[in-house]
């Protein structure tokens, strides 16, 4: 990236100066604007240049005089901070000897990207986004295959491209050009730019005037975009090819590099280059007075900076149009804002004698499309690469920008102090509440309240006269016996030794009970400590003072959690009184990215304002969308996707999305009506060109079916029966009454034939059957190497993308492809059925030393375990969903089960471990916390059904949560439902709930990790493949739009 620095030049002033610091500052995190201004100086605007610079391992820290940095606040500089010169070339000394190699190669490079600009006037930032276009039309022209799921290839049917009613067009990825397709949708779907581009007309005397950089690049541009807007109005394509439009970007500069462009970088190009077309145009038609630029009037506004510097005050209006905001830090989009607005010690700004300094910045005009971008990105200095900031930020769909105006700067101020004072307030509060919720001064700490209880449980626990010491050792003894209980005096309290321990004394034992942590635990010890002696007096006494203190802190702590909520509200309704909701902005589009800092894919959130619904722009792809799907893909903190650039427009002006109408019938004009007459015919010619197309297409498959038809007529010999399945065949290869599996490979299988068929007409069966194996299996490998979200299973499409993911061996997958031919299913017409003998021929010549049969009826059998586990997981997860958890408990246990022993075998065997295991353990909780439910209720029948659901259901499966240590939430788990339980220990109830519980209790506390038996598997429905496939990508995708705590 390179600024534009001439500061004594107007129309060299650098716009963007505060994007690249504020960039800077988060890529390296810096915070001195001196250190970062001086490094871009020093680096002539290059913005990896002076990261290297400032993050290099034995760079010098630029030293800067304090006046540079506040020099944009004399009066008269409307423009961006100065920050060098383009001719300060001597940036490092060379002849030094303290210089290590990375200095002087810096050095040199920054000469070298001087001494560029001087000689060809193209910025380095220029030359970066020639680089990635030049690489993207050079990728396209030579039909690079691909896996990355961005890049797609046109079907050979035009019916799939063919556009249908009046949806949305698309836009073809060219080779990394996401970023392409979603700045220029967005812009395109707001109609005032849309009518400006379309509406553009390239000066009358262009041929005359001087072929200088900005003209050769700009209006050629312009004449594209032009053409490719007119597509996307009119085309009856499903999608158009941007090739044109940028292939004219790669030619205006010259370079061999390639990286995926970024949308901040081209956004801020793009309106260059049309501002500057546009003013071309401005300045041919003014009549002697200052001409307007649309995009600058669109596009950009102004703010005052108000500052102090050691005291001194200063104000400068300042030019901006991508407005930069920090992401990290901040939860919402109203706190990045208040960040950006103020800068430094704030507090000097209101008082007369201060030498802190800072400053405010207030909009003194908003442009009617406001462009937030925001900074995701920050530099990692352990590991020496910029990282991608993933924390969640939100943003509202209408955003009132009242507060940050100028004219509302006094009331902004006194509200800005009402919140600060209310913050502070609010963390003494918040202060105080901790110190109840966590209490004690130990590592660990409990709620005040839970420990009040826990003394009065603890106070009114029955008594014993031993200590547990003491009892655990008499337990151990060969006696078994304790001494006679017999009033404890102060020595007695100690504990007796063993000396005293009488070894013929009848008396009954007192157990001692220590939950979870013993293997084998006696029945008869008691579940709780308790004191050893207390009179009624202290119990009384004791009981009172902590049932009075409990309640008081119960008042207290909901007192302080009444006023925090208050507190929060107050501060949320700050800004709600109606002078402050006056400047509105809807949010028009939100460009997303997903992936890392290094690699990634862009797409596009676009809102109709006429239809009221959300658009999904993902190149080629455009669909219905809601704000839920949205918020989950923008806001981030999910995944790896998140909103990078916001899009919002003036709510008042609604000339932005207004429909343009005939001024003759006063009729909104739509489709091709809304194109002047030169775009008009350029789209009728290629509409023409593809419903060519489609002509073509129909004749060919007329002639197809007309010679399939004189075929069928001749006469010949009855086909034979077809053979019998082998005994060893597959379930997914048989008769269609007893699988779909077979069916939906038929499918596949007639595919590749015909494409086969369409290369080698003229061949012989077997070399079709060859070519069309060969054209499945790399179908399928493309299939087993694609990276799918979690719903798009591939491996349940076919064994062999489940065969290559795990590395089966090749005869394996030979014999399976060949069976797939093979299958008598494909007996339907002579083409296929000679190809079917062909395939049965070679089955039959394989010998049983060329193929393990025992090998290869594993692997199959792997994939129908597979598969079954597929089903286990996916009807699980529907009855959870559903909330029939006694239902879905029995399918995911066997689904976690069967997964384990898949992936016993390899990490591609199964599914995600991760996933099963916590809906098994969601399943198990919840049923816990319904059968502790029921037994509270204390109606004999329920409290039954209660303890039916804990020993037939989860006392059962507590082994399996417990077999594996390393499963810490499992075990976690188990602990919350074994405590939930114990916690009725001391709590007044009927003698029969007691006793029941006292029965059950030895059964749940059991710490033996021994799997008892479960009933036999249920039974699982029979799915066909597209079934299967559907309702799996159904259940997934429910689970991704409603993620689960924990997990």
């Amino acid at each position: 990236m390179t600024v534009e620095q001439n500061v004594l030049q107007p129309g060299g002033a650098a716009k963007h100066q505060q994007t690249f610091l504020n960039q800077l500052r988060e890529i390296t995190g810096i915070n001195d604007i001196q250190v970062l201004q001086q490094a871009l100086k020093d680096s002539n605007g290059n913005l990896e240049l002076a990261v290297a610079f400032l993050t290099a391992k034995n760079a010098k820290v630029p030293q800067l005089e304090e006046a540079t940095y506040y020099q944009t606040a004399l009066p008269g500089n409307d423009r961006y901070i100065s920050v060098g010169s383009q001719a300060d070339t001597n940036v490092i000394d060379l002849t030094g000897d303290d210089k290590d190699d990375l200095q002087r190669a810096i050095a040199l490079s920054l000469e070298e990207s001087n001494r560029a600009f001087r000689e060809t006037g193209i910025t380095d930032e220029e030359q970066a986004i020639s680089r990635v276009l030049e690489a993207s039309i050079a990728e396209n022209k030579a039909s690079l295959k691909r896996t990355h799921p961005e890049v797609w290839s046109d079907s050979p049917n035009p019916y799939d491209r063919k556009r249908q009613d009046n949806c949305p067009v698309g836009l073809k990825n060219v080779g990394n050009t996401c970023w392409f397709s979603a700045v220029i949708q967005s812009l395109f779907n707001l109609l005032e730019f849309r009518r400006l581009v379309l509406n553009f007309n390239p000066p009358a005397n262009a041929q005359d005037l001087p072929r200088n950089q900005k003209e050769h690049r700009n209006l050629p541009f312009m004449r594209e975009l032009r053409y490719l807007f007119a597509l996307l109005v009119g085309s009856k394509r499903k999608y158009v090819d941007p090739s044109r439009a940028v292939e004219i970007l790669k030619d205006a500069f010259k370079s061999n590099d390639s990286q995926q462009q970024d949308v901040s970088e081209f956004t801020h190009k793009l309106l260059d280059w049309l501002e500057d077309a546009f003013q071309i145009k401005a300045e041919e038609e003014r009549d002697g007075e200052k001409p307007k630029n649309p995009m600058v009037e669109l596009f950009y506004g102004r703010f005052l900076a108000v500052g102090v510097l050691e005291g001194k005050k200063f104000e400068n209006t300042e030019m901006f149009g991508q407005y930069p905001l920090q992401v990290n830090g901040f939860k919402d989009l109203h706190e990045c804002l208040e960040a950006a607005m103020i800068e430094g010690e704030i507090e000097s700004l209101h008082s007369e004698n201060s030498a802190k300094s800072g400053q405010e910045h207030w909009f003194t005009e908003l442009p009617p499309v406001l462009t937030f971008e925001l900074s995701r990105f920050e530099f990692n200095q352990a590991l020496g690469r910029p990282e991608k900031i993933h924390n969640k930020l939100e943003f509202p769909p209408i955003l009132y920008l009242d507060r940050y105006m100028h004219k509302n700067r006094e009331i902004t101020r006194i509200k800005r102090d009402e919140i600060k004072r209310l913050k502070e307030y609010l963390t003494v509060l918040q202060q105080r509440l901790e110190r109840y919720l966590s209490y004690g001064s130990g590592p660990k700490r409990f709620p005040l309240v839970d420990v009040l209880q826990y003394a009065l449980e603890f106070a009114s626990s029955k008594p014993v006269c031993t200590s547990p010491v003491d009892d655990l050792g008499a337990s151990a003894s060969a006696s078994g016996t304790l001494p006679p209980q017999i009033p404890p005096s102060t020595t007695e309290q100690q504990g007796p030794s063993s000396s005293d321990v009488p070894s013929t004394s009848p008396v009954q034992r007192s157990v001692i009970h220590k939950p979870f942590t013993q293997s084998r635990i006696p029945p008869d010890l008691p579940m709780h400590p308790a004191p050893r002696h207390i009179t009624e007096e202290e119990l009384s006494v004791l009981e009172g003072c902590l049932h009075r203190w409990r309640t008081e802190v119960e008042n207290d702590t909901r007192d302080l959690q009444e006023s925090i909520s208050r507190i929060h509200r107050t501060i949320e309704l700050m800004y709600s009184d109606k002078t402050m909701v006056q400047v509105p902005y809807r949010l028009h589009a939100v460009l997303v990215h997903e992936g890392q800092a290094n690699a990634g894919h862009y797409w596009a959130y676009i809102y109709d304002h006429h239809q009221n619904r959300w658009m999904k722009y993902n190149d080629i792809s455009v669909t219905k969308s809601t704000w839920e799907e949205l918020e989950r893909d923008s806001f981030g903190g999910y995944r790896n996707a998140s909103a990078y650039c916001l899009m919002y427009i003036n709510d008042k002006e609604q000339y932005l999305i207004q429909e343009e109408f005939n001024k003759e019938t006063g009729q909104i004009l739509v489709g091709m009506d809304t194109l002047p007459s030169d775009l008009r015919d350029y789209v009728k010619e290629d509409n023409k060109r593809f419903e060519k197309e489609l002509e073509e297409w129909d004749a060919e498959l007329a002639q197809k079916t007309q010679q399939e038809k004189l075929l069928s007529q001749i006469p010949r010999a009855p086909a034979p029966s077809p053979a019998p399945v082998q005994a060893g065949e597959p379930e997914y290869l048989e008769q269609p009454s007893r699988t779909d599996i077979s069916k939906h490979l038929k499918e596949d299988s007639v595919q590749a034939i015909n494409k086969a068929l369409a290369e080698q007409e003229d061949r012989g069966p077997e070399a079709i059957m060859d070519t069309a194996i060969k054209l499945e299996y790399t179908r399928l490998l493309k299939l087993a190497q694609e990276d799918p979200p979690p719903e798009c299973d591939y491996r349940l499409r076919h064994a062999i993308v489940y065969f290559i993911q795990n590395q089966a061996p090749k005869k394996i997958i030979e014999r399976t492809l060949l069976e797939q031919f093979g299958d008598h299913n494909l007996s339907f017409d002579e083409r296929c059925r000679n190809i079917m003998k062909v395939a049965q021929a070679k089955l039959e010549m394989i010998k049983p030393d060329e193929v393990n049969m025992e090998e290869y009826e594993r692997w199959h059998q792997d994939y129908r375990h597979f598969r079954e586990t597929t089903m286990f997981l996916m009807v699980g997860l529907e009855f959870f969903q559903k909330k029939s958890y006694m239902e879905a408990l029995l399918y995911l246990i066997y689904a976690y089960q069967n997964n384990k022993e898949l992936l016993s075998k390899g990490p591609y065997r199964g599914h995600d471990e991760e996933l099963i295991s916590h809906y098994r353990r969601e399943c198990l909780l919840k049923l816990n916390e319904h059968a502790a439910a029921l037994f509270e209720s204390g109606d004999d029948q329920e409290v039954n059904n209660g303890l039916i659901i804990m020993n037939e259901l989860i006392v059962p499966c507590l082994p399996l949560l417990l077999v594996d240590e390393m499963e810490e939430k499992d075990i976690v788990a188990v602990e919350d439902m074994r405590n939930r339980w114990c916690s009725y220990l001391g709590q007044e109830m009927e003698p029969n709930l007691q006793e029941k519980l006292t029965d059950f209790l030895p059964k749940l506390l059991d710490c033996s990790t021994e799997i008892k038996g479960f009933n036999d598997p249920p039974k699982l429905p029979s799915y066909s493949t597209h079934e299967l496939c559907e309702r799996y990508a159904r259940i997934m995708l429910s689970l991704s739009r409603t993620p689960a705590d924990g997990r």
